[in-house]
């Protein structure tokens, strides 16, 4: 009898292994199929990409020059610490931060936005830790390798611009892509990232397609701790195409000088060609570094310096020239005058208005500056004399300034290619009822406002300098613009200035008939050369013509200090064949021949300078007689209308004559108190 022992149960474990071994080889192979087949291609991909690695080579930005090839921004070298997210596959990103930020003298905040920011990156694509990294933060990085094996110090390009915060409002400056930009689908149809350096303002925004260029990379071989063993091949980047500005760097820095001397230091002095559109100059005071935004936002102190620049009262950040909107205060004159004589409200032949001393409306009496009888339109402007435009826009009404507006894109951008720009306020019905709810009615009173370039008349310094060089041509009005030309490079064609709004016409044509054109000129070529408000600053042989203005910030007797009254001044010279136009605004300075007009006198010193090759005639201090000019149908201009006689060429100027005086009228008296003051 054969005995068995059941106690061990030896059969029934032996089944339980052998289906135990068919599981375990069944999910082995379940998995081996899942690893191979399934998902073979991506782990594939895995695998080769932890021998391999795409390290991408920034492409330098495309060099800003200026109209004579000069180098406003380039770029330099630097190094930059980076990090690779295959090589932190698995970790807390966010245990990085304290040890980087005190390793690298970062901001912790700035690194935890970072590490955020790359959460929806590629895999393989690496990570800016620190842009332009000292000695000191490559030491570290070396010296921590064993303990951060996925950094590195690569050299990248930096945007570099001009010191002082020159022509840093035109410009504009570079900086990261943010996540709110990322998000838009321009972004995503450009194929950006996080990391990418983008034009975040001026010419470095909206010409940012074209100077940005297309990253190169190189492929290399690492080891299992990333460190490089070999490169298989290198892409070299494309850079970025340069540009060309129409700006003049000495007319700039002329600019720029000129408000730096200024009684306040903050205003704007633009100067264009008319006959193109053409920026030769754009200052805006006061200023700001752009290289804080491209070199040292990520410190602790760029921080700091960028809150301080939010939070200045005197807004250094707005370019006055598209951004700010100021009363025209006599500068509005010009436009008025124009349209007056389109619109028929006054005649060539019949233009003489009263002054009267100012205007009574009902129980208002608005004041002028002095008494000038009864002038025409020409003596009117010399003398800026605001009781006969007060008549003259009764005579228009308020459809008429309206018109007069709509003609000249006084309500409109100007469509220069700079981005923000704001538009000009201007008067309307619809503008009083906005502003005014409680008494939204148009009255005879707000017409007398809206004609002297007052309380409804809020315009940018853009606007003006497009509409006064509008005048200067007989009514052909271009965009305003920076881009001169995106040189041609390889098969790409040269590029350049295109209205941003394609619908828009570019020149505009505004119907001003020669002989009201001339009549106008005429009384601008008074306001420097014949005894007007601008006289202080004429120039011998070199007609300017142009117009002043006194704009109240605040009512009388309270413009005093921050308060004072803007100061403005509006040109373009020679009066007759227009070269350039330049518009000048001084802020809470006072009169706009005290201190706007000798601004720009500084400027058309260095054009004289370039273009003539002689030193400038000296300032004029007293009208002396000469002949009268002509215009550019060879007539003179009205009778009494005086201008210094022409200096011989390279000749030392003469000590000051005596002026002999003689007996004015007391209407004349009163023209001279107006001039004074304005």
């Amino acid at each position: 009898m054969k005995y068995e022992d059941s106690s061990q149960n030896l059969r029934a474990r032996l089944r339980f292994l052998q289906i135990l071994v068919v599981l375990m080889l069944s999910l082995l192979s379940i998995r081996l199929y899942v690893l191979q087949v399934v998902r073979g291609e991506r782990y594939a991909e895995i695998a080769q990409n932890q021998r391999r690695r795409r390290l991408p080579i920034p492409a330098p930005r495309g060099v800003i020059f200026d109209r004579n090839k000069r180098a406003i921004v380039d770029s330099r070298p630097i190094y930059n610490v980076i990090l690779t997210r295959e090589d932190v596959k698995g970790k807390d990103l966010n245990a990085l931060v304290d040890p980087l930020s005190a390793g690298l003298d970062m901001d912790q905040q700035i690194l935890t936005e970072r590490f955020e920011m790359v959460k929806s990156m590629p895999a393989f694509e690496t990570i800016l830790v620190k842009q332009g990294a000292t000695p000191g933060d490559i030491a570290w990085v070396e010296s921590h390798n064993l303990e951060f094996p996925e950094l590195r110090v690569e050299q990248q390009p930096q945007r570099t611009y001009p010191p002082n915060g020159s022509l840093a409002h035109v410009v504009g400056y570079v900086g990261e892509i943010s996540p709110e930009q990322l998000k838009q689908q321009v972004a995503k149809d450009k194929g950006l990232k996080p990391g990418d350096i983008i034009g975040l303002s001026g010419l470095e925004q909206i010409y940012d397609d074209h100077l940005r260029g297309k990253d190169g990379y190189r492929e290399v071989v690492v080891d299992s701790r990333g460190r490089i063993q070999d490169e298989i091949q290198k892409i070299d980047p494309t850079p970025g195409r340069d540009l060309i500005t129409t700006i003049d760097l000495d007319l700039q820095h002329a600019a720029e000088e000129q408000l730096a001397n200024s009684a306040t230091k903050r205003g704007v002095i633009i100067a264009m060609d008319p006959n193109n559109g053409e920026i030769l100059a754009m200052a805006s005071a006061p200023t700001f570094d752009p290289n804080l935004f491209s070199q040292r936002i990520t410190s602790k102190e760029g921080k700091a310096e960028y809150a301080a620049l939010l939070n200045d009262p005197e807004t250094p950040l707005l370019n006055r020239a598209i951004q700010s909107r100021y009363p025209p205060g006599s500068t509005w004159k010009i436009p008025m005058a124009v349209a007056g004589l389109q619109q028929g409200a006054i005649t060539l032949e019949r233009s003489n208005l009263a002054c009267g001393g100012g205007i009574t409306i009902g129980n208002k009496f608005t004041r002028c500056m002095g008494n000038h009888g009864s002038p025409d339109v020409k003596a009117a402007i010399t003398h800026s004399c605001d009781g006969y435009f007060y008549r003259l826009g009764l005579k228009m009404g308020i459809d008429g300034i309206v018109s007069m507006v709509d003609e000249f894109d006084l309500n409109k951008r100007t469509g220069i290619d700079l981005p923000n720009e704001v538009i000009s306020w201007t008067p309307s019905r619809e503008f009083k009822r906005r502003m005014q709810p409680r008494d939204p009615e148009w009255r005879d009173i707000d017409t007398v406002y809206a004609s002297f370039g007052q309380v409804y008349d809020i315009i940018t310094p853009i606007s003006l300098i497009r509409a006064i060089s509008a005048v200067s041509l007989s009514g052909r009005m271009y965009i305003p613009h920076l881009l001169k030309e995106v040189p041609a490079i390889g098969d790409l064609q040269a590029v350049g200035f295109t209205p941003l709004d394609q619908s828009r016409q570019n020149p505009k044509v505004i119907p001003i008939p020669r002989e009201i054109h001339d009549e106008v000129v005429k009384g601008m070529w008074s306001v420097v050369n014949g005894g007007g408000t601008g006289a202080r600053i004429a120039m011998a042989g070199f007609d300017i013509a142009g117009k002043t203005g006194t704009a109240q910030v605040v009512g009388l007797g309270k413009d005093v200090g921050k308060n004072k009254d803007h100061s403005w001044f509006v040109s373009y010279a020679p009066a007759y064949k227009p070269e350039i136009a330049m518009v000048a605004l001084i802020e809470n300075s006072g009169f706009g021949g005290s201190h706007a007009a000798p601004a720009i006198r500084g400027v058309y010193d260095v054009y004289y300078r370039k273009t003539r090759n002689e030193e400038p005639p000296r300032a004029v201090q007293q009208i002396a007689k000469a002949q009268k000019p002509q215009d550019a149908t060879g007539e003179t201009a009205a009778a009494g209308l005086a201008t210094p006689k022409p200096a011989t060429a390279l000749a030392k100027p003469a000590a000051p004559k005596p002026v002999v005086k003689k007996r004015a009228t007391p209407a004349a008296q009163q023209a001279v108190i107006s001039n004074s003051n304005q």
